[in-house]
């Protein structure tokens, strides 16, 4: 289908190699090059659609943005250039970023403006979540992870988005990398004297944003970089409740958002959001960075770790459709730092360390092959516990749990297995999607055709594992030693396998779409020419 841009044209859906609109006779493609093929979405200043570039080869498809004010009185029109001008100008300037659409085109066409931008193809976060629920507490911090370096990139270059939200940010379905759309809302005159101040306020002539998503000095025509800070908290919310701001209440005395009541997230992460969403622009986080450092201070990171992204059904297929907003023409977990990464291996060895030196003197029962319910004592006293309510370090007794335990304990709805003694346990074909086996024991456990989508793995011992044609897909897998493990045929799509030993591990026929794994790790695994890779090829490592 060809689309008919004349504003006025009654009747614009045209058969698609037709020259001339059938209504109004305007030509159907713009500039003697685009060709647009159907409307995305529309606002107060314009409307956007999904066209192809006919004079490149295969005609790729682009997104056009045409100025189209609701209202025609010369301010609002004034308002509509101003903004498409500084859209254009701000993506000139950081479109070179792999999570900004890129700025192909910009020019005016018998006195309509027009704005050309990369095609995004994929599902917005407000679509995922009305369409697979709300994200988990790690799925957040995945999301943040990814998000805040782009909002840095962004700040650095003096620009403030304004308008972040979920309906903003699509999942691009060629890697599943987060991109951040819509800056017709941005301002990008932040005085450079007062850039780097904490209080350091842009002015702007119109207070554009999205009610809800924008903070108070926002409204006011006073964002600054820390406005965005505050819709990203507000974004965070959505996919944690899969709420908008305007089905939650507010205190009538601070105007702050009540939230916490709706969600059950780690102490140490709702201290976070909670000064990301603080109303007092003075007392909230100024920077994307200053976030980045809060999150990485969390203590008990690894055993919070759910999973990669949220429980879903399964990964939800990308869209053909460019996903826009529709209103005004106003994307890997983030590496902990160094000083995170000790901690964790100190934590590490310390348990290590208790295990080895007590399993001597502790009597221990493997119990390898038995149905008989046995415990492995490791040291006396308490587990140590955080702030959080989050054990520290391993239980003083591991459970263990043969395969009629496991599957009783899973039918009455328990989920942590944390810190258990699985090994060698048979559980063909079991289903025990969303369980938490962090740290555990699993050596030599069978767990072919099993569905453990969505299952927590980190840092379990799980070498020697069958998992042949499981279900693992988004399943958590950091850190955890798969060596030797059976993999063949197993559906690996969007897991988390990052620092995972893979020596030895039998990939062939496996599926790794989307998963976050490293050359260095696949080259230790043995694959094949039906083995699918992370970028969707399959085929040799």
């Amino acid at each position: 289908m060809s689309y008919c841009l004349n504003p006025d044209c009654s009747q614009p859906e045209n058969l698609i190699e037709t020259e001339n609109c059938q209504s109004c006779g305007a030509s159907l493609l713009l500039r003697d090059r685009y060709r647009v093929l159907q409307q995305l979405g529309h606002g107060g200043f314009g409307a956007t659609f999904l066209a192809k570039d006919e004079q490149l080869p295969g005609c790729p498809p682009c997104v056009i943005k045409q100025l189209r004010p609701v209202a025609t009185s010369p301010h609002v029109l004034q308002m509509a250039r101003e903004l498409f001008k500084r859209e254009a100008k701000t993506l000139g300037k950081i479109g070179n970023h792999p999570q900004v659409p890129r700025l192909l085109d910009y020019f005016e066409d018998s006195k309509e403006f027009y704005l050309v931008q990369e095609y995004i193809s994929g599902f917005t976060l407000q679509q995922e979540v009305k369409q697979s629920g709300p994200f988990s507490e790690a799925g957040v911090k995945q999301f943040l992870s990814e998000v805040l370096p782009m909002l840095q990139y962004i700040h650095s270059s003096q620009v403030i988005h304004r308008d972040i939200k979920p309906a903003n940010l699509i999942r691009r379905s060629q890697d599943k990398k987060l991109v951040l759309i819509d800056f017709g809302a941005v301002k990008d005159q932040v005085n450079p004297a007062r850039a780097g101040a904490s209080d350091q306020t842009a002015l702007t002539a119109y207070a554009i944003g999205t009610p809800g998503y924008a903070p108070p000095e926002q409204m006011a025509m006073r964002p600054v970089y820390a406005s965005d800070v505050y819709a990203l908290g507000v974004t965070s919310i959505y996919l944690l409740t899969g709420k908008s701001p305007k089905d939650l209440d507010y205190d009538p005395t601070t105007g702050e958002m009540l939230w916490q009541q709706h969600i059950h997230i780690s102490e140490h992460f709702a201290g976070v959001l909670k000064k990301m969403l603080d109303v007092s622009v003075r007392h909230r986080f100024q920077t994307a960075g200053e976030v980045l450092r809060a999150l990485d201070l969390e203590p008990y990171l690894d055993s919070l770790a759910q999973s990669m992204m949220r429980p879903t059904k399964s990964a939800p297929a990308p869209v053909a459709d460019y996903a826009m907003p529709t209103g005004d023409l106003s994307g890997n977990l983030f590496p902990s730092s160094p000083t995170a990464r000790m901690a964790a291996a100190i934590r590490a060895r310390q348990a290590k360390a208790g295990m080895d030196s007590n399993s001597m003197t502790a009597g221990s029962t493997r119990g390898y092959g038995s149905r008989r319910s046995t415990t492995t004592v490791i040291s006396s006293g308490d587990r140590t516990q955080g702030s959080s309510g989050t054990p520290s370090g391993p239980p003083s007794v591991i459970p263990k749990l043969n395969a009629d335990e496991l599957e009783s304990a899973y039918a009455k709805g328990k989920r942590d297995f944390t810190f258990h003694d699985l090994s060698r346990v048979q559980l063909p074909k079991a289903t025990l999607s969303n369980a938490n086996f962090h740290q555990s024991k699993l050596h030599h456990v069978n767990l072919q055709g099993a569905n453990l989508f969505n299952a927590d793995f980190g840092r379990a011992s799980l070498s020697h594992a069958v998992l042949k044609n499981a279900n693992l897909a988004r399943t958590y897998m950091s850190h955890a030693d798969l060596q030797g493990a059976d993999l063949r045929g197993a559906d690996l799509s969007y897991a988390y396998l990052s620092n995972a030993n893979l020596r030895g591990a039998n990939l062939c026929g496996a599926d790794l779409t989307g998963a976050k794994v490293n050359d260095d790790q696949l080259g230790q695994a043995k694959t094949n020419w039906a083995t699918v890779h992370p970028n969707g090829k399959r085929g040799l490592w």
